[in-house]
């Protein structure tokens, strides 16, 4: 079981993409070593426009990849390669689908979507997100899905697929007809849908 994630944002300098992604790719082997980083996915938003999303079963595991060998190596590089320091947000996991063992094929695709909770509706929306899980658990292409609660008060979904096509299914899926049906009773905000690409990840 999970319980505390992170979601860190990278912004490419002018021209370093490819070493961006060789050094995202490259700290796959570290993370690989770290056993209480339950499942780790470096992203691709779009050109210059980078992540990690990462979860823990703890607090405990969460600090040590924080003082682990891929943040210090992320720090260290941070000059060469980024606009900006990378902005790295807390989050905890309210429910969670991880697959049994690690997938036949490496995942390629991810969704992330982000909203916020009507005033006086936190409650209704974790719930919301946690009722969704058996919905997502039936979805044979949706690899692992997450319902997280960012630090800045944000509620949100990501989930990975290996292709477009198991994507594309769980965007045409249930859980997105339900949101749409409770998002003027529970929403604050219009969700925030992104479409990454994965560029490595640990599962299991």
């Amino acid at each position: 079981m999970v319980t505390r994630g992170l979601l860190v944002r990278l912004d490419a300098k002018h021209g370093k993409d490819a070493a961006v992604e060789e050094f995202l790719r490259s700290a796959l082997p570290l993370v690989r070593s770290e056993p209480a980083t339950t499942a780790w996915f470096a992203l691709r938003f779009g050109r210059g426009e980078y992540g990690i999303f990462d979860v823990f079963p703890d607090d405990a595991g969460r600090d040590a990849h924080l003082g682990g060998a891929v943040a210090a190596a992320l720090m260290s590089r941070a000059g060469e390669l980024f606009d900006q320091p990378p902005r790295i947000q807390k989050l905890d996991v309210l429910a969670s689908k991880l697959p049994a063992a690690p997938p036949a094929e490496p995942d390629t695709k991810a969704i992330l979507l982000t909203f916020r909770a009507k005033a006086d509706h936190s409650g209704d929306v974790e719930q919301f997100l946690r009722d969704a899980l058996p919905l997502v658990e039936a979805e044979p292409k949706t690899t692992a899905w997450f319902a997280i609660h960012l630090d800045d008060g944000h509620y949100g979904i990501f989930d990975v697929f290996p292709d477009n096509g198991g994507r594309f299914a769980h965007l045409t899926g249930h859980v997105p007809r339900e949101l749409a049906k409770h998002a003027l009773t529970l929403l604050g905000s219009v969700p925030d849908p992104e479409l990454p690409s994965v560029l490595a990840e640990k599962l299991g």
